[in-house]
């Protein structure tokens, strides 16, 4: 049997400019399918309300997909996920860079489609708590609830899963007020 060699950031940005989103898990390959209508509405609309609440506090930064953040404890950097939202803490602003986040950022945000949801749920929450993401969010258009988990002891922890329209505050924001209700569509997407 032939060991398999890891693929490194330097192989990832040697792909083809190709339209689909590529990324590196451990070393491994993992295309990923283009995001669906119901996830890209989601997504905008979480960027909205997060952009707005840290913009107006001076709290760091919101970026959005496709950007590459770039987990490693080796040179040969072999962790490349693409987050669908990622903030940066006024502290680890520091890890922004030209080619994307070196580095854990303070959260990610994984909208979850059906094409992925086991990758997010599993091997990629895997990966951010490996690498120290303080943070992780999983969003589920399909059900209309987030989980929003907490880095404990190199673990997850869930610290609360909410749905509906009451405010409610999710760490690493103890004040946001979020309302859920606002990420989904106000009107129908046809199959």
């Amino acid at each position: 049997m032939t060991a398999r060699t890891a693929l490194t950031y330097q192989d990832y940005a040697a792909l083809p400019d190709d339209g689909k989103r590529y990324e590196i898990h451990d070393g491994e390959l993992s295309v990923m399918t283009a995001p669906t209508s119901l996830h890209q509405i989601v997504s905008a609309n979480l960027f909205d309300l997060l952009r707005a609440h840290v913009k107006a506090r001076h709290l760091g930064l919101v970026l959005y997909a496709p950007l590459d953040v770039i987990l490693s404890d080796t040179p040969s950097e072999t962790t490349i996920l693409q987050p669908d939202l990622v903030y940066l803490d006024d502290v680890r602003l520091e890890a922004l860079r030209l080619r994307g986040v070196e580095g854990a950022p303070t959260l990610a945000v994984e909208i979850l489609s059906p094409s992925t949801a086991g990758i997010d749920r599993n091997r990629k929450r895997a990966l951010y708590a490996r690498y120290g993401v303080p943070y992780l969010w999983l969003v589920d258009p399909e059900a209309r609830e987030l989980a929003a988990h907490v880095l404990d002891s190199g673990e997850y922890h869930l610290a609360a899963r909410v749905s509906g329209s009451e405010p409610v505050a999710l760490p690493p924001f103890t004040d946001l007020g979020l309302v859920l209700s606002a990420l989904w569509p106000q009107f129908p997407i046809r199959p």
